[in-house]
């Protein structure tokens, strides 16, 4: 099956519906790396099977979640060749404070997704 570089709605569903139950440990963690200082810009690469991009951070079934969540960063996506012009990706990329930057990891679609993280 071909990438798609569109997230269709049902996928955005998915994503969000399982985002919802680990979104507090993940706004920490982007907290934490800002506070501590390895990097601006916290990302947070999430699937369903293993993968060596970050730390994990949440396992799936943890939370009721079916997802896997590592924490890591621009710069590790930088240095891997992940992330081709880090000028473009800062210009888009949304306040950490307020959304969550996934790296969606998936058969269907793989790309960077921006998910607000629920109002208290």
């Amino acid at each position: 099956m071909q990438n798609d570089p569109e997230l269709s709605p049902k996928q955005l569903g998915r994503i969000s519906s399982d985002f919802v139950k680990v979104a507090e440990p993940l706004k920490e963690a982007a907290y934490a790396i800002k506070k501590q200082g390895f990097s601006e810009y916290p990302i947070f690469p999430m699937c369903q099977v293993s993968q060596p991009i970050g730390q994990v951070l949440v396992e799936a079934f943890q939370a009721e979640n079916d997802w896997h969540y590592y924490a890591s960063f621009l710069e590790e996506f930088t240095q891997r060749g992940l992330i081709a012009d880090e000028k473009i990706f800062k210009e888009n990329f949304k306040d950490p404070d307020e959304f969550c930057c996934l790296f969606v990891i998936d058969q269907e679609f793989t790309n960077f997704v921006f998910v607000p993280y629920p109002i208290d």
